[in-house]
């Protein structure tokens, strides 16, 4: 079998246990406050008209953003709590809405008949009016299934998995057999609910006991069988041994770190996903079990390790400096360094370990033969251009100081900007879509599509020098800084970009190139 369609699929239980849960217990909830809600709604106008108002105004907020702004309003909380959250907010609205309209809808010569065969308020509600009003409302579950589903596939940058961790890492790392997975399994898995949940809609139209429970043991069946191997592999899974070969330490492990779990961040691109897989080596091969959150976002992550919910990550000094401090003033790299390691340790409690040895700033790339075409050699050659040159980035970029900084220092705020996911960056500027991008300096894409740095005499980049951060309590792990203190100062931009270029242009993946990374700093350390 192909290696790359057997990692999917091993995968796959994890995947969609995570989706599985997440997704139902999200419609649970949803279905529990919204029928209520619906209720009186249906039975007081003006408030009525506030509810669905107010669930009206929830669906307008981007799914993304709602899903983003969770983890600050939950405190800095990552994972299942901020995706639950968000995507119970996103059911409301269908259920909600079809819950005052099929109340509304109930024949008024019913509920007269219900009042005078002497039924209370409450008979009549159980009895005749959401009965009768049970195939809309159900109808209106049908919507948040199909809507929840879909939506669960972009909680992966807030740390919950689901089967969007296809998508987001295929796409990443431009494997499309992994982003056809996602896609796949979860309008499957939406067309399966879907279509359980028509059955019960059914047995509602035709008050049929049987359809409902082939429906209810359907959802069962789903529901056991998604999360039945996740559970049963992480039942049988053995406790953490040390690892020997040729890709481990002959030393012996570091005191302590057997049986810990440790949990690693990482960013929504290539190279943190080989450097979480080299992390990942170096502490299996020292006894410890790994936990991989992967795809999150740059200030979710840092959080996450601020508030010790992941123990290790690479960050880089530049997107500290700039995002996280704040800072706009430039700096020398080893002052800043420096400061910013003082800087989180001090109003964090996050250790910095040390730098890898490698710096992935950004700068403004071009294919080469345009640049000599139109003799641009610097950023600063660029106004020149100005009113004929569109610059491509990934839609962080334009919201960072470090772009304000280059904008203002060369004068570039008369440029045409389009942003879009950095995986279609390079392809963009080499296929003449854009002119320039906002590229990182270690990607393989830039030998690959000969495209040149324009050099930045003006200094308006920070450094980008890529840093090892341990979390409050990770820090205090016995064992743990001596194991990944080997690592310090091993990967250099070379190296780097080679094991970047095997993921993005060889196809190969990032376990594979974090193997190959692994092997060359463990000849230099020998």
């Amino acid at each position: 079998m192909n290696a790359n369609l057997a990692e999917r699929i091993a995968e796959l239980p994890d995947f969609l246990a995570g989706h599985l849960v997440l997704s139902l217990s999200a419609l649970l909830i949803g279905i529990s406050l919204s029928v209520p809600l619906g209720v009186w709604a249906a039975r007081a106008e003006r408030v009525g008209a506030a509810i669905v108002n107010v669930a009206a105004l929830i669906q307008t907020i981007p799914s993304m953003a709602l899903l983003a702004l969770m983890v600050p309003l939950l405190g800095g909380t990552i994972g299942f709590g901020p995706a639950f959250v968000a995507l119970t907010l996103y059911s409301i609205l269908p259920v909600l809405r079809n819950t005052v309209t099929g109340l509304q809808e109930v024949d008024p010569a019913m509920i007269e008949a219900a009042r005078g065969v002497g039924m209370t308020d409450r008979q009549r509600l159980w009895q005749v009016e959401l009965p009768l009003a049970a195939p809309v409302i159900i109808a209106g579950v049908r919507t948040a299934t199909v809507w929840v589903v879909g939506i669960a596939t972009l909680s992966t940058p807030v740390g919950a998995q689901s089967l969007g961790n296809y998508i987001f890492a295929g796409l990443q790392t431009r494997n499309w057999l992994s982003v056809i997975f996602g896609c796949v399994f979860a309008a499957l898995l939406a067309i399966v609910l879907d279509q359980l949940v028509r059955l019960l809609e059914k047995s509602a139209q035709e008050r049929n006991r049987s359809l409902a429970l082939m429906a209810g043991a359907g959802l069962a069946v789903i529901f056991v069988g998604g999360i039945g191997p996740s559970v049963v592999d992480t039942l049988a899974r053995p406790a953490p041994v040390v690892v020997t070969g040729s890709t481990a330490s002959e030393e012996a492990p570091p005191a302590g770190l057997q049986g810990q779990t440790i949990r690693i961040g990482t960013k929504t691109f290539t190279e943190q996903f080989i450097l979480a897989d080299v992390i990942t080596a170096k502490l299996e091969a020292d006894g410890a079990f790994v936990e991989n959150l992967d795809n999150l976002g740059s200030t979710i992550v840092f959080d996450a390790l601020r508030n010790n919910t992941v123990d290790v990550y690479v960050d880089y000094t530049g997107t500290i400096w700039a995002t996280i401090m704040q800072r706009e003033d430039p700096a020398e790299r080893t002052a800043m360094f420096i400061e910013m390691a003082e800087y989180l340790r001090s109003q964090h409690g996050i250790l910095t370990l040390g730098r890898l040895g490698f710096e992935n700033a950004y700068g403004f790339a071009m294919r080469r033969d345009r640049a000599a075409e139109l003799g641009i050699r610097s950023i600063a050659d660029l106004k020149a251009h100005e009113r004929n040159l569109i610059i491509g980035g990934d839609p962080e970029f334009f919201a960072r100081n470090e772009w304000i900084r280059v904008r203002d220092a060369y004068d570039l705020g008369r440029f045409r900007t389009q942003s879009m996911d950095s995986t279609f960056m390079y392809g963009a500027v080499r296929d003449r879509n854009v002119d320039v991008i906002s590229a990182y300096t270690t990607d393989g894409r830039i030998s690959a599509f000969d495209l040149v740095i324009l050099s930045d005499e003006r200094q308006a980049f920070p450094p980008y020098d890529a840093i090892l951060l341990l979390s409050p309590d990770a820090a205090d792990k016995p064992g743990l800084i001596a194991s990944l203190a080997p690592l310090i100062n091993q990967i250099d931009d070379d190296l780097m970009r080679e094991a970047n270029k095997q993921v993005d242009i060889d196809s190969r993946t990032p376990k594979q190139a974090a193997d190959f990374l692994f092997s060359k700093i463990s000849q230099r350390t020998e």
